[in-house]
């Protein structure tokens, strides 16, 4: 994937470094494009791979069949003989008002992290900042906005009985994928982590000067599913729904 121009890259994911679970044993898992960092109460790599390539086979199938799924910037039509993967990305991508794509990495995740509750009461699942949690206690997700002087200074408290729960995040300064915005991060908080993935993207991309902070987020309050977010355009933070920030 070509890298935005002007966005800042974190590939090597150092942020991962600073991600810890208390109780719970961390691992990676790569296969070509998607790149996890799950915390599950055992080591579950085989499982995680299996779960992994399923998925993504589902994705890489429909797409050979319908190569407009991995390229459209507006939501694909409803097809009801689509692998459920797929449906997923188009029913949250359909909500967000985005391409399918927009939707990819918080679906594995989900997708991932459901199938991984089989082997483990507790998981988290990160997939490039798009975030699945079920735990049985609160946790708390650092934001992350590059150079922003609020980045890693403010977390989310979330709390037991919100999980599971996908919590991802969008920004046109920092990652690869397509951004048509500014901010230094747009954080949602969905049921749906592909839902969460898709309009995190869908807000940032109305994010250009900090203005639009607040009119973002009164759009994101009439999405359908959302619980909450959070959106910092350098030191300014704007957030609502049903967040808890807590200092870090």
């Amino acid at each position: 994937m070509t890298k935005q121009p002007g966005k800042q890259d974190y590939c090597e994911r150092t942020y991962r470094s600073r991600l810890h679970s208390s109780g719970l044993l961390s691992f990676r898992i790569v296969v070509k494009e998607t790149d996890l960092w799950i915390s599950a109460e055992r080591c579950l790599e085989d499982e995680t791979l299996d779960l992994l390539l399923a998925y993504r086979h589902q994705l890489e199938a429909y797409i050979l069949s319908h190569p407009s799924f991995k390229t459209s910037l507006v939501p694909e039509p409803l097809d009801p003989l689509a692998p459920p993967l797929v449906r997923m990305m188009m029913e949250a991508a359909c909500t967000a008002k985005v391409g399918p794509m927009a939707t990819v990495a918080g679906a594995l995740a989900e997708e991932v992290g459901t199938g991984l509750l089989r082997f483990s009461k507790e998981v988290i699942v990160e997939n490039g900042g798009d975030v699945f949690l079920k735990a049985d206690r609160p946790l708390t997700v650092s934001i992350f906005s590059g150079d922003s002087p609020l980045s890693e200074k403010l977390g989310l408290c979330i709390e037991t009985e919100q999980m599971p729960l996908g919590v991802c995040t969008s920004s046109g300064r920092i990652g690869h994928s397509l951004s048509l915005g500014k901010a230094h991060a747009v954080t949602i908080l969905a049921s749906s982590a592909a839902l969460a993935d898709g309009a995190a993207t869908f807000l940032a991309n109305r994010v250009r000067e900090k203005k639009d902070l607040k009119k973002t987020a009164a759009i994101a309050g009439k999405i359908p599913g959302l619980l909450g977010g959070v959106m910092i355009l350098d030191d300014t933070l704007v957030t609502w729904g049903d967040v808890q920030l807590v200092s870090l």
